[in-house]
């Protein structure tokens, strides 16, 4: 029987969260977002600020190099590279394969649907929405003037799109790489919602 697991990548202010929230409610699975750098840190047992620091973010120091891109190896501890961003990242994609490996959950961001590639069961949705939308939902979340909001939200998916390509070797908008791909904007939270579930229920 499959444990369907939805993977949902999201621009900011697009409300991807929210929808992933609202439709782990609906299928009563669990959603997981940061949790996944708690159990990361608990794990391999490095501090959590350490994960905080690179969450969905490449290092200041890092570069786009082929051999970043996630291969599933752990670094041990004897090692020097054991806090290097790279086992960071590898032991998050380890908690991403325990969490779809033992049940059906949402799972917010983090290259879930590169990591879980192999995965029959993944369902991948990108949730995107225009300019307008995305500004009006972050300033909501933020305390920023609209000007600074809007360079929060282009800086914050140039974070994501430059994280995804340094541990994918793929473009963070390139829509091959999703099941789904949602305007938020056109269909609201509940649409989405409503559109990954419509879409669970035919391919499952």
């Amino acid at each position: 029987m499959s444990k369907p697991v939805i993977t949902i990548a999201r621009q900011y202010g697009s409300g991807g969260k929210t929808i992933g929230q609202m439709l782990a409610d609906d299928l009563k699975v669990n959603c997981y977002e940061r949790e996944i750098i708690s159990m990361a840190s608990e794990d391999s047992g490095i501090n959590e600020s350490l994960f905080a620091k690179v969450d969905e973010r490449i290092g200041v120091n890092s570069f786009f190099k082929m051999n970043h891109i996630y291969k599933g190896k752990l670094v041990s501890p004897e090692s020097d590279g054991f806090t290097s961003n790279q086992n960071l990242f590898n032991y998050q994609a380890k908690i991403i394969k325990d969490l779809a490996d033992r049940d059906s959950c949402v799972i917010i961001g983090r290259c879930a649907n590169f990591v879980l590639r192999d995965n029959p069961d993944v369902v991948s949705v990108f949730v995107y929405a225009d300019a307008d939308f995305l500004l009006e939902n972050a300033l909501e979340r933020t305390s920023f003037s609209e000007k600074d909001t809007i360079k929060f939200i282009e800086k914050t998916n140039k974070y994501r799109a430059d994280y995804y390509k340094y541990y994918t070797g793929r473009d963070w908008y390139d829509l091959r790489g999703y099941d789904l791909v949602l305007d938020s904007s056109k269909l609201g939270f509940d649409g989405c919602k409503e559109a990954i579930k419509a879409y669970m229920n035919i391919r499952f």
